[in-house]
């Protein structure tokens, strides 16, 4: 250990994609025995910077610093090298193999060039047991539980004997015992003298085990905080960069109560616990809450792309179908948050992926009419100005904000009676995200129910008229237009209670 204490010191980083800045001039370390938490809004530049310590993007400048001397990271075998370990939350394990299989799994212990199973045991069972990891070298991963299996991949790191333990977002996918099992597990490390980098949306866990928080903002440092400064007000004010009060919508629009989407007790897996909700016609609903928290899994139900465990659904006091293709027949439409892969065929022509949704509308007999789709492929493009202005183009080749625009023209061009939006403006510049909410608001004012998912604190406060907020797969609280600011949802998002929302 150095005398300043610090295991890394990344001094100076910069990154670039396409001539575009993602880090400028980024600081960060780690102490030993320490949980430097790292947070900052979607786009802020977490996941480049970590990238960028553990070699698999290369930095434009800076220096990076392991026990004060000046190294190399270039590839994950330099970051190995060093002491770096990073726990992802898609795991590397191999489910069918045994703890102790996956542990030395390409560093075997041989004897005589013959495996030595009992050496590679002595070892395993002598770190569960420094650790008190609730493990058994023999048990197969496949049987574990998924906290479990993060504290195997722990347990790898230790083998290689890491230093520090970057983990990003590990808790996204795991039930609450199972965030206690991991949580006792970073405590030993720290205890040990460990180090640990913990990337998180999650206030409540950064409140609970970091020592000290490092906030980035649009690829810059925001600030940081040692943990007796820690307050949910400093964190957000520094993560959003204001306290933005809130904006004021038209009051020209009329919410339509006879026209109604009903959710009641909703439950899907161990993702959704008795969600219920109603949505309007006129109106648009915002639904907000941490990555992980189910939003995308009741926009799905929904629809029908999903099927809940329990529960009802219905439109007007009328069941909704668990079919996508009746749903869409009766008026619905729905734009995933994953455009490329869900929302879009990218080597069809952007013709072709304008009107694919209304090819009911455009056939006779089974038959399409070349005639009427081009038409009402150009009457698309044309009306929510879609470029470049050619029907032909294969989707692939034009920019995310004009494939969004594909998408959403799809279905405004069906008119429907509710659409479902789900992370509407990912990866989407500032003029592009104009058009699409004045999209969105004009079909609103139409009667349409709208009900839209976002990570985005400005867009859900400037967008909807009313905000819902999940939180571990319920509805948590509620705010309307009015009384709503970025710091109350986020705190809403992280299971605090705020005098602007109504408890639910």
């Amino acid at each position: 250990m150095v005398e300043n204490g610090l295991l890394l010191q990344a001094k100076g980083i910069d990154k670039q994609f396409a001539g575009v800045s993602v880090l400028k001039n980024v600081d960060l370390d780690v102490r030993y025995g320490e949980v430097n938490a790292l947070m900052g809004e979607n786009g802020a530049g977490k996941s480049t910077v970590i990238k960028v310590i553990t070699g698999i993007y290369q930095k434009d400048n800076g220096q990076i610093y392991i026990d004060s001397q000046p190294v190399e990271i270039n590839n994950r075998q330099d970051a190995r090298k060093n002491g770096i370990a990073v726990i992802y939350q898609e795991l590397s394990l191999l489910p069918a193999l045994t703890v102790l299989e996956n542990i030395y799994l390409g560093q075997e212990i041989t004897k005589l060039n013959f495996l030595n199973r009992k050496q590679m045991r002595i070892n395993v069972q002598e770190l569960i047991d420094k650790y008190s990891f609730p493990l058994n070298p023999d048990d197969t991963v496949e049987s574990l539980s998924m906290a479990k299996r993060q504290i195997v991949e722990i347990l790898k790191a230790l083998s290689m004997d890491a230093k520090l333990f970057i983990m990003d977002e590990p808790t996204s996918s795991l039930a609450q015992a199972e965030v206690n099992t991991l949580f006792h597990a970073i405590d030993n490390l720290r205890a040990e003298g460990k180090s640990i980098l913990y990337i998180s949306h999650r206030l409540e866990e950064v409140y609970r085990l970091a020592d000290r928080l490092t906030i980035l903002r649009d690829g810059e440092n925001a600030g940081i905080l040692e943990k007796e400064n820690l307050s949910y007000e400093a964190v957000t004010k520094l993560m959003i960069g204001h306290e933005l009060k809130s904006i004021e919508k038209s009051g020209s629009k009329k919410k339509r109560e006879d026209q109604y989407l009903k959710v009641e007790e909703l439950a899907y897996k161990e993702l959704l616990h008795g969600v219920t909700f109603t949505a309007y016609g006129g109106e648009i609903l915002g639904i907000g809450g941490l990555v992980g928290s189910g939003r995308t899994e009741i926009v799905k139900c929904i629809y029908g792309a999903i099927k809940p465990n329990s529960g009802t659904i219905t439109l007007n006091g009328e069941p909704v179908s668990r079919n996508v293709r009746r749903n869409i027949r009766h008026g619905f439409g729905f734009i995933p948050e994953d455009r490329r892969k869900e929302g879009l065929i990218p080597m069809l022509s952007m013709g072709r992926n304008v009107v694919m949704a209304s090819y009911d509308k455009i056939a006779s007999y089974g038959l399409i009419s070349k005639h009427k789709e081009t038409k009402s492929a150009d009457k698309a493009i044309k009306e929510y100005d879609i470029r470049p202005n050619n029907r032909n183009l294969a989707v692939v080749n034009m920019s995310g904000g004009n494939q969004q625009k594909v998408v959403v023209g799809r279905w405004l061009a069906r008119s429907p009676k509710v659409l479902l939006i789900d992370e509407p403006t990912v990866g989407i510049d500032v003029g592009v995200k104009s058009e699409l909410y004045r999209m969105i608001e004009e079909l609103s004012a139409t009667g349409a129910i709208i009900i839209m998912v976002s990570s985005d604190l400005e867009e859900l406060t400037k967008v909807s008229d009313r905000i819902l907020v999940i939180h571990n797969g319920r509805v948590f609280e509620e705010f309307t237009h009015g009384n709503v600011t970025q710091n109350a949802v986020l705190l809403a998002s992280s299971g605090v209670h705020t005098k602007e929302g109504r408890a639910l």
